[in-house]
């Protein structure tokens, strides 16, 4: 053995062959600062062993390297950007010191090599993958650019134009795309890995393969003429800005970055890539986009504990209501591998929920994401049925009928009697109390409710409501069974609205009253999409959802806050819905609904919608940007701290995770409280106090002051007074 330590090891093998092993203690290899120190260490080893004629870096765990440990980065990341850069030179110069080993070197990449693991296989001469392996650098999802030194290795690899495109998606390839392009050298089956790459670094080794003039390419500038210099980036800045925007700033910098150093030697590309990558990971984006994925693992954490704890495996579901609701939660639950029954009480309905489900299908098979026979397979797994015997023997079921208590609650007790005693019922309800539908079941602590979003093929968020009569059992199976489902599950507890709704009415409220004070609602929607970012503005959101559904929530929220919450005087919303205009479903709302002359959906501010609504609005008053945002964020900011504080919602990761996953809260901002944390507690409480006088929606809770003036993180702080 020539080297051994926590993570990394290296041995010698037959014919001076030097098998570098990743075999973290954890469960997969991921660089860590224990693993840097081991990295050059084990350089250093190498290059002192005499016998060595050439390197292979193989894994020892069931995937290659997932990348860097963005947790413990991430503090690294408030340190002053001069302290900043220091610190990423130094983990870019282990990475050069083993592309300077002065022996042929070989990756064996088995499964997934993402991140700072697709720059380990940079780094070797060759790399070699099995056919099953995943490789990219995702960094641009987090708000960064890679940082040990992909921005240098991979367009002299690959070429700039395919590297922009690899890192500005931030998307994961399968080896076969990997070896087009030219990143990988040969595919191979999983159990010809390491004897391919052993056959490869032997024909190195004897001169067979020119490894130098390999490395060299590396070294040097990009080989690009002035002509392809200035098509290459002028063409990808101008995509890029279209795509990624001035919100997500990171695929610019990198592209900047590679085109800035196209001129200069490793050395000098290196120096640009720790500087730019410095600031990237200063910038609140990326403080963002990294809360998200932590906060991303706190949910998928807690599925999986959710599964281990499940007393009861859901393998066979049911789903009561077969419209377009109905029909969505079939298809999830067929194509993730649950069998499920869609029964109603008519054949109409179960037509418009298969059609619903095999219209997803077939969306999917026109895109080439399935194939016909997979469809097929799908479809079989979803049974139509007019008669609840054909529910009897499942696992779970999902009401989904119309949204009205006494209608859910006589379904509820009608199929509660067919099923088996310990078959666990939900509804998918988005306001209606599940302690009150609870009533009408005779097994309470079998029930929950079970929220998804629409679409459900696209909305990854499903809220788990926990009644206060519902068993950790029932809460853990139906947690897993979103999870199988494909889902992101947070457990909330009852209250109106649950969480999400009851977060969304007062940003809506906020939105009424700023248009009766004479805002112009297409003003106010341009604001909260090119501004903040929401993906649309609240007019057109409640088109989208239903001034009908909109309105009948309202009355939902005020009944379950009636201080709060109470309902807006002449709400605009109520406006409309007294005047037919139901929004996007019958083409009347804030908006009027066409197609232009291809036959797309467009929007047109209505003038019906102004007619109506100037008989209650103050004349048109331009607001501020600034002022828009705050009188509508301000709502929903402290509604979500009041979750927190009430216990509804059990933590701060979860609140961001529930936003982001169900309304589109934009990413780039990270969620309500990474938004409420990088703006500063005491500078919210400010701006906030400006508008205290308009009611209790803009009055910040006692407990954020204590916060506040604490100086502590909601993201480490439980603070719930439940």
């Amino acid at each position: 053995m020539i080297f051994q330590g926590k993570s990394l090891s290296a041995q010698l093998l037959d014919d001076g062959i030097v098998e570098l092993k990743f075999d973290a203690q954890g469960s997969v290899n991921k660089f860590d600062q224990a693993t840097f120190v081991e990295y050059r260490a084990v350089v250093a080893a190498i290059n002192n062993c005499s016998e060595a004629k050439g390197v292979m870096v193989t894994s020892g765990k069931s995937t290659f390297i997932v990348g860097a440990d963005i947790t413990e980065f991430l503090e690294t990341f408030q340190q002053p950007e001069e302290e900043l850069i220091p610190w990423i030179k130094n983990a870019t110069d282990i990475f050069d010191s083993f592309e300077d080993i002065q022996l042929p070197t070989i990756a064996a990449i088995n499964s997934v090599a993402l991140g700072g693991g697709c720059e380990m296989t940079l780094v070797c001469d060759y790399r070699i993958a099995d056919t099953s392996v995943s490789i990219g650098l995702p960094e641009s999802k987090l708000g960064l650019m890679p940082g040990f030194g992909g921005t240098v290795r991979l367009p002299r690899i690959i070429g700039a134009d395919n590297a922009i495109e690899w890192m500005s998606t931030g998307k994961a390839f399968r080896a076969d795309a990997a070896l087009a392009v030219g990143l990988l050298d040969a595919v191979v089956a999983p159990d010809k890995l390491q004897q391919a790459a052993i056959s490869m670094l032997k024909l190195a080794i004897a001169g067979k393969l020119d490894w130098r003039e390999k490395r060299q390419e590396k070294l040097e500038s990009l080989k690009l003429s002035k002509i392809e210099n200035v098509m290459t980036f002028t063409t990808c800045k101008g995509m890029i800005a279209a795509k990624a925007g001035k919100h997500y700033p990171a695929p610019m910098v990198m592209v900047n970055t590679i085109e800035a150093a196209a001129t200069l030697d490793r050395a000098g590309a290196m120096a640009l890539e720790n500087t730019n990558f410095a600031k990237l990971a200063k910038t609140d984006a990326a403080t963002a986009q990294i809360g998200l994925f932590m906060s991303d693992q706190v949910i998928k954490g807690k599925a999986k504990k959710a599964a281990k704890q499940a007393t009861k495996a859901v393998n066979k579901a049911a789903v009561l209501g077969a419209g377009i609701m109905g029909g969505g939660i079939a298809y999830q639950s067929a194509y993730k591998g649950t069998p499920i029954i869609m029964k109603d009480i008519n054949d109409q309905a179960l037509d418009l929920g298969l059609s619903t489900a095999a219209g997803i299908l077939i969306k999917q098979v026109g895109r080439g994401h399935m194939n016909a026979k997979k469809m097929a397979g799908v479809l079989n797994n979803i049974t139509p049925s007019l008669s609840y015997d054909s529910v009897k023997d499942v696992d779970i079921v999902v009401e989904a009928v119309v949204e009205n208590p006494k209608v859910k609650g006589f379904v509820l007790a009608e199929v509660e009697g067919v099923l088996a005693d310990d078959a666990i019922l939900t509804s998918n309800t988005s306001t209606i109390s599940i302690d009150l539908l609870a009533q009408s079941v005779k097994r309470p602590e079998n029930f929950c409710g079970m929220h998804f979003f629409n679409p459900v093929n696209r909305m990854p968020l499903v809220e788990v409501i926990r009644g206060k009569d519902t068993s950790d059992e029932t809460v853990a199976a139906v947690v897993a069974y979103a999870a199988k489902m494909g889902k992101s599950p947070i457990v909330v507890n009852d209250c109106a609205g649950f969480y999400v709704n009851r977060v969304l009415f007062p940003y809506l409220a906020g939105f009424s009253q700023l248009v009766l004070e004479g805002a112009d609602f297409v003003a106010v929607d341009k604001v909260m999409e090119k501004e903040f970012g929401w993906p649309m503005g609240p007019a057109y959101l409640i088109d989208v959802v239903g001034i009908d559904t909109a309105d009948h929530c309202t009355g939902v929220m005020s009944s379950g806050f009636p201080i709060r919450m109470k309902k807006v005087d002449n709400d605009p919303v109520s406006t409309l819905y007294s005047n037919g205009r139901l929004g996007q479903k019958n083409g009347k709302g804030f908006y009027d609904h066409v197609k232009d002359k291809r036959g797309r959906p467009k929007k047109v501010a209505a003038q019906t919608a102004y007619d109506l609504l100037s008989a209650h609005c103050a004349d048109k008053k331009d607001f501020s940007n600034e002022e828009v945002i705050a009188r509508l964020m301000i709502p929903m900011v402290n509604e979500v701290v009041r979750c927190l504080e009430e216990g509804v919602i059990a933590s701060a990761a979860e609140a961001d995770m529930g936003l982001i996953y169900g309304l589109g809260f934009p990413p780039f901002r990270g969620g309500a409280i990474r938004y409420l944390e990088t703006l500063g507690l005491g500078n919210y409480i400010a701006m906030a106090d400006k508008y205290a006088h308009l009611g209790e929606y803009y009055q910040v809770t006692d407990g954020m002051r204590e916060m506040a003036k604490s100086g502590k993180s909601y993201f480490n702080t439980n603070v719930s007074q439940a």
